[in-house]
């Protein structure tokens, strides 16, 4: 089934900037943090066309590579950025529908049945594999919503050393099948999400390892927008099981995960969404791994090698060579080309 992809490279409220600049424009291997993405889905055999969304004219720049677009199997278009990340997600999909136009519309009944991959546009050591597999694990699930979850083995390649290299430290959901990291791939049917609009004050109170989000979040819509007790329960619970983590006390996080498991996180926040939510997990790992501050981006640069070939063996490994590349659908060479847009270029 063909999947287009939508890449969040914003600059906006949201977004957080690393050295002085959005991180999506910091070089890792020689290539720009968002470049490096729009390679890796051009070797996804799912997509069928790539949407990248944030600052459109230095975007140009950096897509401008002619070592990125001797890749292109697939096209990609640039959107000009919206208000935030909701806006962002939600207007571009609207002008990747077919025959849309710069302005966008809204989708049909049979239209909103079709899934968009939305993924950052920071992950470096994401592989075609591991996309592949769970676009497909998504989209064989009676679902409008899934979210990548990746196992905990499938992070202790990006830890530290014994011999003293650097690694990046992980944060996890305990549950009761497992410890869980979420990655950064959401294959959604938008129009299909009752409440898409919570997806970005979620995502702006993400970091939960800081007492104030936490709080906020659990209020703001756990609580007073309709998540109901409920959900605040769980959200505890899952708070207090990775506090016990962080801190090495294994046996009470043993103990209070097992008050939780994923179908009552999935039901919860799909009646917090108002969708049908499911999770996904892959083996591989590398989508799960983020750049989010300065010193995972220096670990990162001195071990990109590294972990890159790591992921690559796993990747094969699990799931067996990428297919060839197919040629385009009809017979063009794929372009890179910016839509026109009213949105800012860059916000406050």
């Amino acid at each position: 089934m063909p999947v287009p992809a939508v890449i969040a490279a914003g600059d906006g409220r949201a977004a957080k900037d690393i050295c002085g600049q959005s991180k999506v424009y910091l070089e890792i291997g020689g290539r720009p943090l968002v470049s490096l993405v729009v390679s890796i889905l051009q070797r996804v055999p799912e997509i069928s066309e790539i949407w990248v969304v944030g600052n459109a004219s230095r975007l140009e720049k950096v897509l401008a590579d002619p070592s990125l677009r001797a890749e292109l199997r697939v096209p990609v278009t640039i959107v000009p950025q919206f208000r935030n990340l909701y806006e962002n997600c939600w207007q571009t999909y609207r002008r990747l529908l077919p025959a849309a136009g710069p302005e966008g519309r809204d989708p049909s009944p049979e239209e909103a049945e079709s899934p968009v991959l939305y993924l950052s546009a920071d992950l470096p050591f994401a592989t075609p594999q591991e996309i592949s597999e769970f676009i497909r694990r998504g989209a064989a699930l009676d679902c409008d919503y899934a979210v990548g979850l990746v196992t905990e083995a499938s992070m202790r390649p990006f830890y530290h050393t014994e011999d003293g290299a650097p690694g990046i430290e992980m944060a996890y959901f305990n549950l009761r099948e497992g410890r869980f990291r979420q990655s950064n791939l959401h294959l959604v049917k938008p129009a299909l999400l009752g409440h898409r609009h919570y997806v970005e004050e979620m995502y702006e109170h993400r970091y939960q390892k800081q007492i104030g989000n936490i709080i906020s979040l659990a209020w703001r819509i756990f609580w007073s927008k309709g998540g109901g007790p409920r959900l605040v329960y769980y959200y505890a619970i899952i708070h207090a099981a990775a506090v016990a983590d962080r801190r090495g006390w294994l046996r009470l996080a043993d103990r209070l995960r097992r008050w939780i498991d994923i179908p009552k996180v999935e039901r919860a926040l799909g009646g917090l969404l108002r969708t049908r939510f499911r999770f996904v997990t892959t083996e591989v790992g590398g989508c799960a791994v983020d750049i989010d501050n300065e010193e995972d981006y220096e670990t990162a640069k001195l071990r990109f090698q590294e972990w890159r070939r790591h992921q690559e063996a796993t990747a094969e490994r699990l799931h067996g060579p990428l297919p060839l590349a197919a040629e385009a659908s009809d017979g063009n060479e794929p372009e890179i080309r910016v839509l026109p847009g009213q949105a800012r270029e860059s916000l406050p």
